[in-house]
């Protein structure tokens, strides 16, 4: 269990990069796309950790509601979250990908969707914290 910890750990460290990256740019004005991708990003490996601590074989997937589904069945306090992921996996296709020009975001939405993700992370972490005294569930 402790090589799935640090893995996890690992992409934790990626996260948190990503949610500081999104901070920054945020209270610079940059590209509100470029903020949003990154806010989708820190979501997105904060819950592959979350999942790969629990055994969850990596996949190349970016579909937030497909991995908040799966961290439900772990924790059910997680589905209340998916209208979010939804809305944020959104983020990684309109950011990445034409056509059209690059989306804009209001300032207050990515204020509110940073936030949110932090409370999404915040439970993360201490859900982790305190399975790590327990062990996950299998």
């Amino acid at each position: 269990m402790k090589a799935k910890g640090k893995l996890a750990e690992e992409w934790f460290e990626r996260g948190k990069r990503d949610l500081e990256v999104a901070q920054l740019l945020l209270e610079q004005d940059y590209y509100s796309d470029v903020i949003a991708f990154h806010i989708q990003q820190a979501f997105e490996k904060y819950l592959k950790g979350y999942l790969i601590y629990h055994g969850w074989k990596l996949r190349k997937i970016h579909d937030l509601e497909e991995l908040i589904t799966h961290a439900g069945k772990l924790n059910a306090v997680f589905l209340n979250y998916l209208d979010f992921a939804r809305k944020v996996s959104a983020y990684y296709l309109e950011q990445r990908y034409p056509p059209g020009p690059p989306p804009d975001y209001s300032t207050a939405v990515l204020s509110e969707d940073l936030s949110e993700v932090k409370e999404i992370v915040s439970k993360i972490k201490t859900l982790t914290e305190n399975e790590a005294d327990s062990g996950p569930r299998k």
